[in-house]
């Protein structure tokens, strides 16, 4: 038996349950991890509302860090004691001990904490296929970076300096603002800036941006696009005002032949080789000091409802970890 969060029910942080619960028996290609960090991520308040809708009754969470306790038959790659991380599906972080797919785990380089891995997992993974995948970043491209001063934001603003790219961020306060500037952007514009596209396209000598990575979905969608150069990325990858409504190519268009993905981090990682790729290129990045893990805040486990109050109302930068 172990301690995790769990829901019954969709809504409101308060459907979060810290409850004792059953692990599964230990199959052929598995391993037990007891969990030392757990990532906070917006996908998890996706899960619990129904977004994402999940079979109930569920776990929450899809990033930890661990140790291995145990290892099942078929598994040659880890050993006892060895220090691994995860991102991945079903979610089930939030939970003090895990069963979970060996093949699934990275090892954790020695000189890189259990909060920073958990941390970075999906933060830093959604950072590299944004940058890497998505519209791969050129140097001197402008590009335009919503939620800058988020957990993803900070990662993506260092790793597109880093490839000598221009990096706009969009912010919400002035304190939000310095955040960035610190991690990677050149150039700021605030989320309620009315003249948010005028004050975009001037920061490109009025070209527009070649990629624009939006996080906020619904209500930002349309103003996005009009930030593109022809030609442009318009890359959307998260809904935290709502998921963006159905709407005509045609808008692609009149605007300049835009392209337009929406991807899911997953189908980057599908394949054993490309996980390990991706945690590699990250790992590397963070051994080097080009990228720093901001973990700005901890919480106990069993105050997930509290850890999804202060996320949903904007009150946490970078990355937040649980400790179960």
């Amino acid at each position: 038996m172990t301690y995790a969060i769990q829901i019954d029910q969709f809504g409101g942080p308060e459907v979060l349950k810290w409850r004792e619960i059953e692990l599964p028996s230990l199959r052929p290609g598995m391993a037990l991890i007891r969990q030392q960090a757990v990532g906070l991520n917006f996908i998890d308040t996706y899960h619990r509302s129904g977004l994402y809708p999940l079979d109930l009754p569920s776990g929450i969470g899809v990033e930890a860090s661990g140790v291995v306790e145990a290892v099942a038959d078929g598994v040659d790659t880890l050993v006892i004691g060895d220090r691994v991380a995860y991102v991945g599906v079903p979610p089930g972080a939030y939970a003090q001990q895990r069963v979970f797919t060996a093949d699934r785990l990275v090892k954790i380089p020695h000189d890189i904490s259990n909060e920073t891995a958990a941390a970075a997992m999906l933060k830093g993974m959604t950072a590299w296929y944004l940058l890497r995948r998505s519209h791969p970043v050129q140097a001197g491209q402008h590009v335009l970076l919503y939620a800058a001063a988020g957990g993803v934001g900070l990662i993506a603003g260092q790793w597109a300096a880093s490839l000598d790219a221009h990096v706009i961020g969009v912010v919400s306060t002035d304190k939000k603002a310095s955040l960035a500037l610190e991690n990677g952007c050149e150039h700021i514009v605030r989320s309620d800036d009315p003249d948010f596209v005028s004050h975009v396209r001037e920061l490109t000598g009025g070209t527009g941006v070649a990629a624009v990575y939006d996080s906020v979905g619904k209500d930002s969608f349309y103003q996005s696009l009009d930030c593109l150069c022809p030609h442009g990325m318009m890359v959307t990858y998260g809904n935290a005002s709502g998921a963006v409504e159905p709407f005509s190519p045609m808008e692609l268009a009149r605007r300049g032949s835009l392209r337009l993905t929406r991807p899911v981090i997953f189908d980057f990682i599908r394949e054993r080789a490309d996980l390990v790729a991706a945690a590699d290129e990250l790992f590397g990045l963070i051994q080097a000091g080009t990228i720093t893990i901001n973990i700005s805040r901890t919480y106990p486990l069993e105050e997930a409802a509290q850890a999804h109050i202060d996320l949903e109302a904007r009150k946490t930068t970078g990355s937040v970890v649980f400790t179960p």
